[in-house]
């Protein structure tokens, strides 16, 4: 019966598809398009959400514990797939090459710690929440307490991410501003987790995922078509990447590309003479621009051109401050794109920076890149195996035998998507070497000038050498848009992209429910019921977890709106801190009987304070913030950026945990007990 309705899903969604390719070519406007894949998609799931709607305590917090493993893993799988792996995984690959197989590594490397630690020990013990281990484990509220606060803030910094994408794909499928898209697509998340719980977001999750899935494999075989002629895409991936490669060389060794470089070195020392005298430089800018502005009206230039120079003008920084703060991004963003093929390293290369055969300086960055590489890989294997959205849904299996199945299928659905991303950011990059690259400026596609009025962030483009043509140097794509904008860079019909961003809208939509009920559950049941009103009804907890949805849904959106980038450096920072926060708790929880209460609440500090004191003093905005003057060869331990601080922060809280457990005494034998009870499998699991 399930698979029935998921297959007249499928079969509904494939028409959806049809009938927005038959508008198009029918002259259907654009506008329509886009708000008919958000409306159609959006009124499904809430109309799931809507039919799921329980305020039963099992069925609200688990699903029942009725989800088959394969629907599970599907709805973990959609669960997993946020905006980060939907939208920025691609981009990274585009922009970092062989750097970026590192999450990728990382995160299904996760999966497999998943299953063979936590899943099914966890199925066992039973309850709702990873707070509620901890509470049970280790005994008194204190663990408990650490854990949800810990959950809470974990999940927030993931969540408020996630409301970035939803905003940043409806006001690109809608034309809506930012801010107003953030607010359109947060009712969709709402209406499924504030109505049903865990049931509600579970089978909506499952629908989701097939939505994510054929958006993502669409463009991606259409583009390997054309391009090759190969409709499978993971097959021309190597044909693709030395094509690349040898355009890559060439752009490296092009002249006008060297000149770009040469401007972006002096644009860096403009810069830095602007902050000798910051409130002169302003005047100079305003003068400038208008001049500026002027000029090209008189020359009749080019609409784009002076669209742009007038954005530029109206965006120019009001205060010192905020002057100061953009001449100093001025000044690195020139340095690093005065660097070949604008600091992108060449995708064929691994470690790109460095030469292991070279000189001491040369393999020292070597050795600094391959360092990073793998402490990024085993903070995100850990982080992903201690993230609370995730471990909560192997509760919702009806036994341990079915939770470890369902991290199989989770696993497989995730290593659809990516297994070909790596494929999808090479054909993106073939068409923008070999077909954008070296376009004059009023010939460029149209997505550029769309793209770059959403959030020059994302997207702009200067004509830094004055030859009226673009080089790859005078060109900066962030790797957020890379795969919404895939289509259009490869060419294809608009409700492609339109499909696109449906995707990449239910990837967001779908880890923003999970984590909203993360959030919610956590303050609901383990801080209000567990600590403050231990005899309140069932009915009064689920009430209470749907009141916090709301205001925490909202306060996410408040924060998202200031217009955070970057997707995968804050997703990052959150698998660290989980993995500070939970891994050695949880693992050494289940398969070391010594572990005690004094050793979790030391271990589970242990970790957190050195995750954050390691990430406050490198990265940049809290080195500001906080006054960190030294230089950051002095601060980072081993030269590992500060996304990976769980590579100190979990052996801290290990040696923390083992050292109080051993000092103080043993747990009692209600925790013994317990631990007894998850590591025995029950008869229907022999």
């Amino acid at each position: 019966m399930i698979g029935r309705r998921y297959a007249l899903f499928l079969l509904g969604f494939a028409s959806l598809i049809g009938v927005m390719a038959l508008a198009e070519y029918a002259g259907l406007p654009r506008s329509w398009i886009g708000a008919s894949f958000l409306v159609v998609t959006v009124s499904i799931y809430a109309g799931i959400g809507f039919l799921c709607r329980t305020a039963d305590e099992a069925e609200y917090f688990v699903a029942g514990r009725s989800v088959p493993a394969m629907y599970n893993g599907a709805a973990t799988a959609a669960d997993w797939m946020s905006a980060a792996s939907f939208i920025g995984t691609a981009g990274v690959l585009y922009l970092h090459g062989f750097a970026g197989l590192a999450y990728i590594l990382g995160w299904t490397g996760g999966y497999v710690l998943l299953a063979v630690l936590l899943a099914p020990y966890l199925r066992r013990f039973g309850q709702y929440t990873v707070p509620d281990f901890l509470g049970a484990r280790y005994g008194g509220q204190l663990p408990r307490l650490i854990g949800a606060a810990s959950a809470v803030a974990v999940s927030f910094v993931y969540l408020v991410v996630q409301i970035y994408g939803v905003g940043l794909i409806t006001s690109h499928l809608t034309g809506f501003s930012f801010e107003l898209g953030i607010f359109v697509g947060l009712g969709g998340v709402l209406v499924c987790s504030f109505l049903g719980g865990m049931r509600a977001v579970t089978w909506t999750q499952v629908a989701q995922y097939i939505v994510l899935i054929v958006a993502y494999l669409v463009p991606l075989t259409w583009l390997s078509v054309k391009q090759t002629g190969n409709p499978l895409a993971a097959f021309s991936y190597g044909a693709q990447l030395q094509q690349n490669a040898a355009r890559e060389r060439e752009l490296a060794q092009d002249p006008a590309e060297l000149a770009v470089a040469r401007r972006q070195r002096e644009l860096a020392d403009e810069a830095t003479i602007k902050l000798e005298d910051v409130r002169a430089a302003m005047a100079r800018d305003a003068s400038a621009q208008t001049r500026l502005i002027a000029e090209l009206r008189e020359a009749g230039a080019p609409l784009l051109q002076v669209q742009r120079a007038e954005r530029e003008y109206v965006q120019r920084p009001r205060t010192e401050d905020e002057a100061r703060a953009r001449y100093e991004r001025e000044r690195e963003r020139a340095l690093e794109r005065a660097a070949p093929l604008a600091g992108m390293p060449p995708q064929t290369l691994p470690f790109a920076t460095g030469d292991p055969a070279g000189d001491e300086q040369a393999r020292g960055r070597f050795q600094a890149e391959r360092i990073n590489f793998i402490a990024l890989m085993l903070c995100l294997m850990m982080g992903t195996a201690a993230l609370p959205h995730v471990l909560t849904r192997y509760y919702t299996t009806p036994s341990a035998a079915q939770a470890r199945r369902s991290v199989a299928w989770s696993l497989f659905f995730i290593m659809l998507l990516y297994l070909v991303a790596p494929t999808l950011a090479v054909l993106v990059k073939h068409e923008v070497l070999h077909h954008v690259v070296g376009l004059p400026f009023d010939e460029l596609p149209q997505w550029v000038s769309r793209w770059s009025k959403v959030d020059a962030g994302l997207l702009s483009v200067r004509d830094i050498n004055g030859d009226g043509l673009l080089q790859l140097g005078e060109l900066a794509i962030d790797g957020d848009i890379v795969v919404l904008a895939a289509p259009e860079i490869g060419g294809l019909p608009y409700w492609v992209t339109c499909l696109v961003a449906a995707g990449g809208l239910a990837a967001a939509l779908s880890t923003a429910d999970g984590l909203l009920l993360t959030i919610a559950n956590s303050l609901s049941h383990d801080v209000y019921f567990r600590i403050f009103k231990p005899r309140a009804a069932a009915v009064s907890r689920v009430i209470a977890s749907k009141m916090l949805v709301m205001v925490v849904a909202l306060l996410a959106a408040l924060i998202a709106a200031l217009k955070i980038t970057d997707i995968l450096q804050f997703v990052s920072a959150a698998f660290s801190l989980a993995a500070a926060a939970f891994f050695p708790a949880l693992v050494l929880g289940i398969f070391w009987r010594r572990a005690n209460r004094a050793g979790a609440v030391a271990g589970m500090l242990a970790g957190l304070v050195v995750c954050g004191w390691y990430m406050a003093t490198n990265l940049p905005p809290l080195r500001k913030l906080l006054g960190v003057a030294r230089p950051l060869a002095e601060t980072q331990w081993l030269g590992v950026e500060p996304i990976a601080a769980a590579v100190f922060a979990v052996p801290a809280g290990l040696i923390a945990m083992v050292a109080f457990s051993l000092l103080t005494r043993p747990p009692g034998v209600e925790q013994l007990a317990l631990v007894d009870r998850m590591r025995v499998p029950a008869a229907d699991e022999r």
